[in-house]
């Protein structure tokens, strides 16, 4: 995400990272110092990875301190389970960006968001890692987290139709991704980059809104779906609506192109969660709707006078 206001990409981008900060404190607290090292390791190898392709193309590689890189990986590694083996995490990272960034050409260049093409690598590559969560224990001074095979919220939905408490949800005291289980703590970050500008509000409140809207009628209809509330709250959509979505390489350049694009990912995260296979569809809703992008940007773009089509 970065919507230019006179300040440079670079800036806008460590900013962005930034304020993701509250977030990977608190799965740090909340999964001890094995969350922190995933982080670490994860912008590391994003970054190292951006190095290596920036020499081999003979490019400026001093590129590599614009801040994507390190945004992709710390994006990538608030997705990912505290336990992942660390290889997993260097595989992670070097796909994001090798297949979802460079390949294209870089920064600017893109289809698909290079920290959800890393996810979706590990998670087709490593399923077992990838769906093996620990519960809460808390900072515990270089404890490793005990990787057992505990449900998240929405697995436990999907699976044995229970609701997580909106408490738990609100401040991540539940097992999930490091960076997804705090919701309090990524709209600490949200709210500053919708007060600085960084991204285009239009996008999470449609992908929120939309969700919203159809759960709450399915939730009227019969009790077995899920409330609103929980639907907005659980998962990766909060991270998803404000720091995948709003990333204006890989969406819509209009505005009309955004409500299109957020309204698609919403109704897709609905049919993912509630009818499809598996417990959560912020992943793929995004993915899809990045290849229908381009798509999207020519049924929207203003006509230009003198030109037909």
């Amino acid at each position: 995400p970065h919507l230019s206001g006179g300040e440079t990409v670079t800036k806008i981008m460590w900013k962005v990272s930034a304020s993701l900060l509250p977030a990977v404190a608190v799965g740090v607290y909340i999964f001890g110092v094995r969350a922190l090292l995933v982080v670490v390791v994860s912008v590391a190898a994003a970054m190292l990875t951006e190095f290596f392709f920036l020499k081999i193309r003979k490019l400026d590689t001093t590129r590599v301190l614009d801040g994507s890189a390190a945004l992709t990986g710390l994006i990538l590694a608030l997705t990912l389970p505290p336990t992942l083996p660390l290889f997993a995490v260097i595989m992670g990272a070097v796909v994001a960006i090798a297949l979802g960034k460079q390949i294209f050409g870089g920064l600017g260049n893109n289809i698909f968001n290079p920290a959800l093409v890393g996810r979706a690598f590990l998670a087709a590559t490593y399923p077992v890692f990838m769906t093996t969560w620990s519960n809460p224990n808390y900072w515990k001074a270089l404890q490793k987290v005990d990787a057992i095979n505990v449900a998240t919220p929405l697995a436990n939905f999907k699976f044995e139709q229970k609701l997580a408490p909106s408490a738990k949800l609100l401040f991540g005291t539940i097992a999930g991704s490091i960076g997804e289980t705090s919701v309090v703590a990524l709209l600490v970050g949200a709210v500053y980059l919708l007060y600085k500008k960084y991204i285009n509000w239009r996008m999470p409140v449609g992908y929120l809104g939309t969700v919203l809207v159809i759960s709450g009628i399915m939730r009227l209809i019969s009790d077995k779906y899920p409330t609103p509330t929980f639907m907005i709250l659980a998962g990766g959509l909060i991270l998803g609506a404000f720091y995948i979505a709003t990333d204006p390489v890989t969406t819509p350049f209009t505005n009309k192109g955004i409500w299109i694009f957020s309204f698609g990912a919403g109704v897709l995260v609905i049919l993912i969660r509630i009818f499809g296979g598996l417990p959560e569809g912020v992943l793929f809703s995004i993915l899809f709707m990045n290849t229908l992008t381009p798509v999207i940007n020519k049924w929207t773009q203003p006509k230009v006078f003198g030109h037909d089509g």
